[in-house]
This record gives C-alpha cells, structure tokens and sequence, in this order.
C-alpha cells in the first residue's frame, strides 16, 4: 500500500506541476513520466551519491563536480571528495539557484585558479555573479568578484561557463523570468556574455563597454565549440520549444518576440527546436562534427547533426541529464534526478562513462 501511495502522490503532484506551466514558470514541465526507464547503453559508473550535480570538468584524470547544495567534488582514481567552497555570499536556496557553472583555467596546473558562477540573496535581492576561485590545501576559496548582480529570479539562472578558442570566458544568463529585458542590452539577463580572464571587457566584443556578446535568450545552459572555431549553444524555450542555436557576436536570437519556426526582421531562429514537449536542454559539448546536450525534460543525451540540423536521442534511461563531457570517444554524464524534479534511483546522482565508438556501432 504504501508504495503505490506514493506513486499516487507522485503523479498528483507532477499533474500539478504541469498546470501552472507558463512563460515565467521554470523549464521543461512536461519533465518526469511516472516510470523509470532501463537504459539504452552500456555505461560505467565512476562516481555516485552525488548532490544536484551540475558541471563536469576533467584535468590530469582528475574530475571537478559542482554540486547546486555547494561544494565541488572531486573525483580521482575512484575515490571521490567533497571539497569545500568558501564563498563570500551564501549560496542561493530558490529552486535552479546555487552553485552552477564552474571551469578550469587554462593555467590551473600553475596557478591553481579556476572561474564559477553561483546565486546567493541580498536583503531579498536575487542575483548570480562569476567569481575566480583558488584550490587551497583545503578548499575552494572565493579570490575575486569578476561580474556581480547578474539578475537572478525565481527560475531561469543560465549559469555555464566555458572558455572559449580565443582564451575569453563565456558566460549564459537566464532572463530571471523577466522576459522583455532580455531585448536590452543594458540588462545583464537573457544573454552570453563574453570576458577577459582577468574580468575586463574585450575590446572586439561587439557592443562597445559591454560583456554582451549576443542577447534575445531565455535560459541558455550549454556552450560548445566545433573544431571551426563555431559557438552552438542549447537554450530553454516556453513549454517546449527549447532551442540549438549557432551564435555568433551582436546577434539577437529573439526571445521573447519569437519562437519556435516564427520569423522576424533582424532576429535569429534557431537552428532546431524542440516544438512540444521539452527536452529542457543543458550541458553541451562536441564529439567529432555532432553536437552533444544533456536533456533533462527529455531524460536522455542527445545528438545534433550539424549538417542536417536533425536531433536524435544518443542515450535515454538514465534519468535526468544536467552536464556531458567529451574526452576523445568517451562520454562522460551526470545524472540530475536528485534536483527535486526527478524519480532518483538507488545512489543517485551519478557521474557516467559510455564508450561512443561502442554506441555508434549498435546503431
């Protein structure tokens, strides 16, 4: 009796959920069936009990794991520890806050430097900045504020981070649920924005004093480039309609004056959408000439062919999928079923390894 309880309670609650989907209500709710799927692939577990993971980043066989509930784990020949992050604000509670985007720097066997973005409150302000961390004897400490109040809201955070070709850091804002100011450049939300990796504006970013690099997003969370030197970026769109786009400086891609296939003068439609229901797109990253995204609506990682604009589904049955990571033919993942919008199974989250030479040959 108590198991088909809680289902009940489950599906009741997730049939609540889904009504009050609207433009300001968080992503992707269509998100969870009431089974849970076997998956598609063989994979490998490497790390598990892990707490609302977010972004993956790997040096020197060495894996780094934001967790949203704070702290970064790291993970090196299968021993995993929680390391702690000392902030100078503290993390953020409001559901898709905490503790999110996360990169190494590309001197960090030097210098031991790395760059995050988290969201904290103020005196009932919401904001989200990108700070430089240090790894200590014992933590991750907080060196320098390099954006601060980026607008934060109830949902729509964005949050990746990813240093581009050209040694800049890109960074993705969400609209915090005011969707016209994603139109104004002036406002931080709804955009990518672009820095130096000491914090300044580049000088050829394309509006002048400005860390805009493009605008006219929703809620964007993956970044990735091709071996062109091409930026592709996965977005979250209104029920559905989420969005693969190719970004390139001073574009408008927008939102919220169009979605989907509409059309409009001086604005960008993407590449391909989701039409209904979500894939709740996140992480992104590229194998070969594909791009490959996390999707967490969509329970699954999938493929984007960028040569047809066509998206596939790569993998599904793992649940929620926040992050991946491409390290030669090996795919790496993590779960997201713990982040309250999820069916988490037994030690979840989890961090996985799928061989992609493996799964492109059972195609």
């Amino acid at each position: 009796m108590k198991i088909k309880m809680s289902w009940l309670v489950l599906i009741v609650s997730q049939s609540l959920l889904l009504s009050a989907c609207s433009f300001g209500q968080p992503d992707g709710q269509q998100e969870e069936s009431e089974s849970v799927t076997r998956p598609s692939v063989e994979s490998k577990v490497v790390a598990q009990d892990l707490s609302i993971p977010w972004s993956i980043q790997k040096q020197d066989n060495v894996f780094y794991i934001t967790q949203r509930t704070g702290g970064i784990v790291e993970i090196k020949g299968g021993e995993k520890t929680v390391v702690k992050t000392s902030l100078s604000k503290p993390l953020s509670s409001r559901p898709e806050a905490g503790l999110l985007g996360f990169v190494l720097h590309p001197e960090f066997k030097t210098n031991q430097q790395a760059f995050a973005y988290y969201s904290y409150d103020d005196s009932g302000d919401h904001y989200n900045r990108v700070v430089a961390l240090k790894r200590t004897a014992n933590e991750w400490t907080e060196e320098k504020v390099l954006l601060d109040r980026i607008p934060s809201g109830q949902f729509h955070q964005g949050g990746r981070l990813e240093i581009g070709p050209d040694q800049k850091l890109y960074i993705t804002t969400g609209d915090a649920t005011r969707q016209d100011h994603a139109q104004d450049p002036s406002f931080l939300g709804g955009k990518i924005l672009r820095m130096e990796l000491d914090g300044g504006i580049p000088s050829d970013n394309p509006f002048e004093h400005s860390y805009v690099y493009s605008y006219g997003h929703r809620n964007p969370q993956g970044l990735a480039w091709n071996r062109d030197g091409e930026l592709y970026e996965t977005e979250h769109g209104p029920n559905g309609y989420d969005e693969v786009n190719l970004i390139k400086a001073g574009n408008n891609f927008g939102w919220p004056k169009i979605t989907g296939d509409e059309k409009g003068e001086s604005l960008i439609s993407p590449l391909a959408h989701s039409g209904e229901p979500s894939w709740a797109p996140s992480g992104a990253d590229f194998w070969n000439d594909d791009l490959v995204f996390a999707s967490l609506a969509g329970q699954s990682v999938k493929r984007f062919d960028t040569e047809t604009n066509e998206v596939s589904e790569l993998l599904t049955g793992f649940g929620r999928v926040r992050d991946v990571l491409v390290e030669g033919d090996t795919l790496y993942f993590v779960s997201n079923n713990t982040d309250g919008r999820g069916i988490p199974r037994e030690n979840d989250d989890k961090l996985y390894a799928v061989d992609l030479k493996s799964l492109m040959k059972e195609e």
